[in-house]
């Protein structure tokens, strides 16, 4: 199940489960997989837009991102 979404500043996305284990058939250009991610993402999902400073998720709200 789909737990953190990160979207890249190159567009790239990444998606991990609950365990941190990276979910491939999720990932890759943004334009490409949002439908996809945004159809199969619990309401608890984490969507992000990269990492702060201090290395913690930029998390941006599900309809934002």
């Amino acid at each position: 199940m789909i737990k953190n979404i990160i979207r890249f500043q190159n567009d790239m996305v990444m998606v991990f489960d609950e365990e941190g284990e990276q979910i491939s058939k999720y990932q890759g250009q943004y334009q490409k997989v949002k439908q996809f991610i945004l159809e199969d993402a619990p309401l608890g999902a984490i969507f992000a837009n990269g990492f702060t400073k201090y290395g913690r998720l930029s998390e941006i709200a599900r309809g934002e991102w």
